[in-house]
């Protein structure tokens, strides 16, 4: 009798051999063709997800670092006018105010324009410059002193070429320049990060990267940041400027003199703009209502 082993023990092996022969038979089944190509793997991820062996989140993740690849810095990149900059020739309070106004860490350092790019400055490195005044060591300010080199690259670049840059040059901003050499507009490693563990959505987001314009009523309607005046102009017939910034995120901008945060309102023309979502860096998504 001393030899028997105890029924529970043995109950207990014959369902864990069960359960990891089920996961292996799923495991068989989803992979017993060969993908052909990226829409084929994607598909078997899919059935992962829905038999359970990979979760939403993670599926969600693994068709993201896949998609970077069709991407290329143009398609995410921040564009020109939405650019926070500070210039060679402000003083340390005024950049100080710029800078916390913000609410970034980096910044591109201009001289006569937007395509005169002398550095990045960390908003980190001004910190340390405060702190040793405050010490008592009156330290002239130069901003020549924290300029950090630029790192330019081209609208066509891709970004998973890119994303493998920023972690072997540890670098974290690019700044990106057109076919003739002039900024349109920056980069920075979380903008790539963002096209793979994606955004929080919320109900008014709207469906299909094609969509920029969703009417809630006759008066009221749903827009995405980065919609052309030029589309806008011609949905609603109207006429914003359209000579000085491309998109309405950039007009809202200028407009209220920072970046808005959600809620802040502003009326433009015939318009009454509403921030419905908005980062530290750029307008994702506004509520327009026609008056």
């Amino acid at each position: 009798m001393s030899d028997d082993k105890p029924p529970s023990i043995s109950l207990s092996k014959n369902n864990a051999d069960t359960e990891k022969k089920s996961w292996f038979d799923k495991l068989t089944h989803l992979f017993q063709d060969t993908p052909q190509d990226r829409d084929d793997l994607i598909e078997v991820l899919k059935s992962a997800e829905e038999n359970t062996l990979i979760n939403p989140e993670l599926l969600s993740m693994m068709v993201g670092v896949m998609h970077i690849s069709e991407l290329q810095v143009r398609d995410i990149m921040i564009a020109r006018p939405q650019m926070v900059v500070v210039n060679d020739e402000m003083g340390f309070e005024e950049m100080l105010a710029s800078i916390v106004e913000s609410g970034h860490s980096r910044f591109p350092v201009i001289g006569d324009n937007r395509d005169d790019i002398e550095g990045i400055v960390l908003a980190k490195d001004l910190l340390h410059f405060t702190a040793q005044n405050t010490l008592g060591q009156k330290i002239k300010f130069n901003i020549k002193d924290f300029l950090r080199p630029a790192v330019i690259i081209p609208e066509s670049k891709r970004l998973d070429i890119l994303l493998k840059e920023f972690r072997t040059n540890r670098n974290h901003m690019a700044m990106v320049v057109d076919e003739y050499g002039s900024v349109a507009g920056l980069v920075t490693i979380e903008d790539v990060l963002e096209q793979i563990v994606g955004e929080i959505e919320d109900e008014f987001d709207i469906d299909g990267e094609e969509e920029t314009i969703q009417a809630m009523s006759d008066s009221e309607f749903v827009v995405k940041g980065q919609t052309e005046i030029e589309e806008f102009n011609e949905y609603f017939s109207s006429t914003l400027d359209e000579d000085e910034f491309d998109t309405i995120g950039g007009i809202l901008m200028q407009a209220f003199g920072h970046v808005p945060a959600k809620d802040e309102s502003i009326e433009i023309s015939d318009f009454r703009f509403e921030i419905i979502n908005a980062d530290t860096r750029r307008i994702k998504l506004i509520r327009v209502f026609k008056q």
